[in-house]
């Protein structure tokens, strides 16, 4: 996948990352993470041990966030951390290459999420935030310009795993599960190009905002109809009447 490829450039690590945020203040309260190493072609090479952190926030957890991920005040006392060792510990876990790689995000969120903490906690060191936030790639966004539902709106991560035939591993909502499903992903999408040119014909047919000739012309291409010049010319001679 060649727009995939141009935002890594020539990054050899790739560090898939999922966060978990309190209900109103967006903090963070738990960071999943996979480290992996890439080839030239961006195949996964090796797949390193994850990591999770819990975080403890300054405002209140919120009782949907509670019921979406299991995470409570109570567990965030006892195994939390704040908000600047969290980063500390996270920048460790990704080494000497923490400076060098892209941070795989699935939608916009999580770095919300890293931002927003950084405003609860002044005392925590600004520079890895925004060195994440610089180097992210949102998984999300990039193949969302492919594959789209019939109303031409982006899918949930579990929801592409289908497409591209996946099966999700361990618990929705854990981050650390998330993570590893996020990079099970990045591999399918550029293992199954097939997948990935079948999806793109359905997107193209569903593109409502091309002009109509266009789009009848787009419409017949997909669906093996050949299109003349002279009929292209008199949809559009009719389209401007």
């Amino acid at each position: 996948m060649k727009a995939l490829l141009k935002q890594i450039g020539k990054r050899r690590h790739l560090v898939f990352l999922d966060l978990e945020g309190t209900q109103f203040t967006h903090e963070m309260i738990a960071l999943g993470a996979i480290k992996v190493d890439i080839g030239h072609t961006g195949n996964i090479r090796k797949m390193h041990d994850g990591i999770k952190i819990f975080v403890k926030p300054e405002g209140k957890i919120g009782n949907f966030v509670i019921g979406l991920t299991g995470i409570t005040k109570e567990q965030l006392d006892k195994q939390g951390v704040s908000y600047k060792e969290a980063l500390i510990k996270f920048k460790k876990y990704c080494g000497l290459t923490f400076s060098r790689s892209a941070f795989i995000t699935f939608g916009s969120h999580d770095l919300r999420i890293i931002m927003q903490s950084l405003v609860h906690s002044p005392d925590a060191d600004a520079d890895p935030a925004n060195l994440i936030c610089r180097n992210n790639i949102d998984l999300s966004a990039t193949v969302a310009q492919f594959v789209k539902d019939p109303n031409n709106n982006p899918l949930s991560l579990m929801n592409y795993l289908k497409v591209f035939k996946v099966t999700p591993e361990g618990v929705p909502h854990d981050p650390l599960w998330d993570a590893k499903n996020l990079a099970l992903l990045y591999q399918a999408i550029l293992d199954k190009n097939e997948i990935l040119f079948e999806e793109y014909l359905k997107v193209l047919k569903n593109m409502r905002h091309l002009p109509k000739p266009v789009l009848n012309a787009i419409t017949k291409l997909v669906d093996g109809e050949p299109v003349k010049p002279t009929d292209f010319r008199k949809d559009v001679k009719e389209f401007v009447k």
